[in-house]
């Protein structure tokens, strides 16, 4: 079950709208000190200039260690003069939503009575995953659903810590925006009873990728989840996108998911198209993989001739 709330938490689902302030007396915005703010920040930043519109994006990771410090201070001062900040997607659950999920929780958590993860892997994958776990005592991992048992990986054997690690991007540009009463307000919604049915009615063989990646993770050991983080801090983005740890989320639920995944891709994309033809300055807060993969927001950008400031994302070669 635990895995099952870093799952959701993944993409912030809570039962309750992101709150919004707006300022009547806020202070003029001189855009280019917003931009050097950025450029300084501890966390990985791009601004996009498009005519009077400035678009800032924030490449977030969630599980960063507690004890890993990081600069947060130019990145409060950024969000706190931007207009508008875009948040992370909301799932939106109802009281029926979370009784559906007690409902059928061993649906989700439990593999079909008489399986076991050796009738989905492969020989190969299966004899990696027996030695990632032979020191347990407790074989219930057999029978866990693929997903479940990929998030648990990520977590016992790859430090991952979620939302229970220290502050991220989005919890200090939550409470700078509320200091300074900027506006804030999530890129989008997924309703609840679309992420449940996503969970329940999902096979086994739709979480394989998930958990064959989570193996790879949790095979680079428990400083995995503390390297990424490093790799984020230092600014190394290509590094973040393609550690072990960062491809199993972007493998598994919601992300991973045929029928979620795209809807989170076309709220940003929808969004980012928004900031560039709105007078001021957006600031945007969304997972470095969606910004900085190949072919990703950062691309994108890049490829319609727009100037993209910031640190380097991918390899050039």
């Amino acid at each position: 079950m635990f895995g099952l709330l870093f799952a959701l938490a993944l993409l912030g689902a809570a039962p309750q709208a992101a709150l919004a302030q707006t300022a009547d007396d806020q202070e003029p915005i001189a855009v280019e000190d917003v931009v050097v703010l950025a450029r300084r920040s501890g966390a990985p930043m791009w601004t996009v200039n498009r005519g009077d519109s400035t678009l800032i994006l924030v490449g977030a990771i969630t599980g960063i260690p507690r004890d890993l410090p990081w600069r947060p201070d130019d990145l409060e001062a950024a969000a706190a003069r931007s207009q508008l900040i875009l948040t992370p997607q909301e799932g939106r659950a109802s009281i029926t939503d979370v009784l559906r999920v007690i409902w059928r929780i061993r649906t989700i958590a439990r593999m079909p009575r008489g399986q076991t993860s050796a009738d989905y892997l492969t020989a190969d994958w299966q004899s990696r995953l027996e030695a990632l776990m032979a020191g347990e005592r407790n074989q219930d991992w057999r029978t866990k659903s693929l997903l479940i048992l990929g998030f648990d990986l990520m977590q016992d054997k790859a430090g991952y810590t979620g939302r229970g690690g220290g502050d991220t991007a989005v919890d200090v540009i939550r409470r700078a925006a509320r200091r300074a009463r900027v506006e804030t307000r999530p890129v989008g919604t997924v309703r609840g009873d679309e992420l449940i049915d996503s969970l329940i009615e999902a096979p086994q063989t739709a979480h394989v990728a998930c958990v064959q990646a989570a193996i790879a993770a949790a095979e680079h050991g428990s400083d995995a989840a503390r390297e990424r983080a490093e790799d984020w801090r230092a600014l190394r983005v290509a590094e973040v996108v393609a550690s072990p740890l960062d491809q199993a989320l972007n493998q598994c639920w919601p992300w991973g998911d045929p029928e979620i995944a795209p809807q989170l891709h076309q709220q940003w994309a929808a969004a980012i198209e928004t900031a560039l033809i709105s007078p001021g300055v957006t600031m945007g807060v969304a997972p470095i993989r969606l910004l900085a993969e190949e072919g990703g927001v950062l691309d994108g950008l890049e490829a319609r001739g727009l100037d993209v400031t910031g640190p380097e994302w991918k390899v050039r070669e």
